[in-house]
């Protein structure tokens, strides 16, 4: 295959401050996928924005950026423009903040037609093709979609918009960076299905940024890991997630959750460099197992696995790494280097309820987001909720930890039902819930230092100081946070750090509830690790609290949680054991959502299917127009499904024909109760 965009000794600096990018070397061949790998701060994103001429003024590039043969490092800025949309375009991360807010979808997907076709098409000839380009990826109701305006759009409709506007010059070479970030399971399955489609229909080359290795390990052809500015690693996606030798890969590797069971997840000491700090040798030597004399003092060179002599230029398709020692690793596993973190062990079943929502309805900004939500949380138990975006887990998250009278339904939060407390009596209890949100960054005030953010619940029960302070002391213990934390601002710390800080301010209390929203979702896989050990240690203390966990990351579910709760179009539709929901799904939706996880070792996800028709929701099942049981039903069964909502299910599925534990569904009767057989 022919080489379409080459990188050679690329470095990007700011200033006088050290090179954020230090000699990245990177060949894309037509029509392959790159992944490109690695911690926050690695380089990745500076690296795709190198290769598109995206850096601000202040950044300075060397090295060589060659695209189909053309140097584009020091290209004037109007050549340069020629190029970008026409030769190589890019996906961005938030698409929300790279659309124009007050333009419609299809008239800036024409746009580029417009710039880049010959003769120029009219406005409308660039509308019509625009829908004709997010017909090909699948988008449902084009017309639509190309008429909205982006804040009218969910963020994977605005996402394959994106890609829509990438491919409309036909691009030799596409960037995409982070385009499954924050998107849930099955909306991740659809970009990934969207940019295979771009691929195929242009025949481009796709360079893939991504932290997530599941995402990257069923897509990518090859695969380059950065650390700290540099490729360490970088191999046929094969050969790297099945024989890792850098020992910074192992790591990332082994502290990945897995879908299939709750396992041990390695975790690598230290951190990585922050992004301007100086490095001299190896920036991995501090936080490696295997460094030796040497390796702090001489940077290691990409060279052949094996131990061949060979240039990288020369070996680029093998699997490379740069490390002084691949010999040691050759014959060790990741659990032989890093500490790991054991699954938790098996608990009974508690008979005292600590959280029990039954039947909830709920509003958000005029939409009926909870249709009818039952879920049941024991002490000393964690309880997931999932589902897709807009299932309604926030809302009901909400309406939880808000403690007052729902719109329907009944809340009873530790015995008491929410809605007959006073305003004392909440308060009292409020002091007995806590909650951790997705976002530290906005929860803790950057004005206070870590010590008085933890000590603020403490002080609003005017407990003594010198117990406030002890209890202080013993959090920071316990999560795993140096003394000297106690002093510093939030903006002084990294992601992991702000997270603990965040648990630690709510456990000050000794909550009885604890409520976590996707508390893990916006950290790197190996910080990730470090917090998933954290809270299986709180959980399965003696006087852990009961938790309820709300996630889209259903490896992380599977790590952390005893029971499942599923949600679909704000109704609960399965629940049980995380081992039975799982394990054997009864749900179709259940089973789509599990199918459509992106995981190492497993194919590539399944793609949902576009639905029959739009569903009515206010009759009959809301999955049945994307279900695949339902499309197989003869048509006088569909009627029960079109006419009936499925009967709510306590540790079962809320559906008219769910699966058996050999997988097959019940097509010959009905499963809820209260209806006649389907002949």
């Amino acid at each position: 295959m022919s080489t379409v965009l080459e990188l050679r000794d690329l470095h990007v600096e700011f200033g006088p401050e050290p090179a954020a990018v230090r000699g990245v070397d990177l060949v894309l061949r037509r029509g392959e996928v790159l992944g490109l790998v690695g911690e926050s701060g690695a380089g990745k994103t500076l690296t795709a924005l190198a290769a598109l001429g995206l850096l601000p003024d202040r950044a300075t590039v060397r090295g060589s950026v060659r695209l189909l043969g053309t140097e584009l490092v020091g290209l004037p800025v109007r050549e340069f423009a020629r190029l970008r949309g026409r030769r190589i375009a890019m996906v961005f991360q938030d698409p929300l903040a790279a659309f124009t807010p007050v333009h419609r979808i299809g008239d800036q997907i024409g746009e580029v037609l417009r710039i880049h076709e010959r003769p120029r098409p009219t406005r409308r000839a660039a509308r019509r093709r625009a829908i004709e380009l997010l017909t090909e990826l699948r988008v449902p109701e084009p017309d639509r979609v190309s008429r909205a305006y982006p804040h009218e759009l969910s963020g994977g409709l605005r996402q394959r918009a994106m890609i829509a506007m990438a491919v409309a010059g036909r691009p030799d070479v596409i960037v995409a960076d982070e385009p499954t970030s924050c998107l849930d399971v099955t909306a991740q399955a659809e970009i990934l299905a969207a940019l295979e489609d771009a691929r195929a229909a242009t025949g481009a080359a796709l360079l893939l940024v991504s932290h997530d290795l599941g995402v990257v390990a069923g897509a990518a052809d090859r695969v380059a890991v950065m650390y700290a500015g540099r490729v360490v690693e970088t191999a046929p996606a094969h050969q790297l997630f099945g024989s890792p030798r850098m020992p910074y890969t192992m790591g990332l590797l082994a502290a990945a959750p897995r879908l299939e069971a709750a396992h041990a997840l390695s975790q690598m000491p230290g951190a990585p460099p922050a992004p301007g700090e100086r490095v001299r040798g190896c920036a991995f030597a501090p936080r490696c197992p295997v460094a030796r004399s040497g390796c702090e003092s001489a940077v290691p060179r990409l060279t052949l696995a094996d131990g061949a002599q060979g240039s990288a230029r020369a070996a680029a398709g093998g699997h490379l790494v740069a490390c002084r020692h691949p010999e040691v690793t050759a014959t060790r596993t990741a659990a032989d280097l890093y500490p790991t973190s054991s699954p938790p062990a098996p608990r009974p079943r508690s008979a005292v309820t600590a959280l029990r929502v039954t039947a909830l309805e709920a509003s958000y900004r005029g939409h009926r987001a909870v249709r009818h939500v039952d879920l049941e949380v024991r002490r000393s138990e964690t309880v997931a909720l999932v589902g897709e975006s807009g299932a309604g887990k926030s809302t009901t998250l909400d309406r939880i930890i808000a403690l007052g009278a729902p719109e329907a339904g009944r809340v009873e939060v530790l015995g008491r039902d929410t809605a007959r407390l006073g305003r004392s009596e909440a308060r009292r209890l409020r002091g007995r819930v806590q909650i951790v949100l997705q976002d530290p960054s906005s929860t803790l005030d950057p004005r206070m230092t870590v010590a008085r953010i933890i000590a603020e619940p403490l002080e609003a029960q005017r407990a003594p100081r010198e117990r406030t302070a002890a209890r202080v002391r013993e959090l920071l213990a316990e999560m795993e946070l140096d003394p000297g934390t106690a002093g510093r601002r939030p903006h002084q710390l990294s992601g992991g750090q702000r997270q603990r800080v965040a648990l630690a301010r709510a456990l000050a209390v000794r909550p009885e509830l604890l409520l976590l929203d996707e508390p893990v979702s916006a950290l790197d896989v190996s910080v990730q690790a470090g917090i998933i050990a954290l809270l299986r240690r709180l959980t399965s203390a003696p006087e852990s609290p009961a938790c309820l966990l709300v996630s889209h990351d259903l490896a992380v579910v599977r790590q952390l949680a005893d029971r499942v709760v599923v949600m679909h179009g704000g109704r609960t539709v399965e629940s049980g054991t995380v081992d039975a929901v799982f394990d054997r799904p009864r749900h179709p939706y259940t089973r789509v959502l599990l199918s459509a996880v992106p995981a190492l070792g497993r194919p590539r996800p399944a793609v949902p299917r576009a639905p029959v028709a739009e569903a009515d929701p206010s009759t009959g099942c809301a999955f049945r127009a994307h279900c695949p049981v339902y499309r197989e039903l003869p048509l006088e069964h569909r009627l029960l499904c079109e006419r009936d909502l499925p009967a709510p299910a306590v540790d079962g599925a809320a559906c008219h024909f769910p699966h058996t534990d050999e997988g097959m569904p019940l097509l010959g009767r009905p499963a809820s109760k209260g209806h006649p057989p389907v002949q």
